[in-house]
């Protein structure tokens, strides 16, 4: 299933796809950031590493920032 939307709450990021339904969510620390978000993934910038997630929140690539 494709993404919709990923939204930053408080504590985690979350992933919707179509008709608004919860795909995953990411939980997030404080200094982390949701830097942007494709149909097939999710962009998280932690601490000095991005890590980018597929729709159900699982980690599929990191890199330094």
């Amino acid at each position: 299933m494709s993404i919709e939307t990923a939204i930053q709450k408080s504590c985690y990021v979350q992933i919707y796809g179509e008709h608004g339904r919860i795909l995953g969510s990411i939980p997030i620390e404080r200094g982390d950031m949701l830097l942007g978000f494709t149909s097939e993934s999710v962009t998280v910038k932690r601490g000095s590493f991005v890590n980018v997630y597929n729709e159900h929140g699982a980690v599929i690539s990191s890199y330094p920032a």
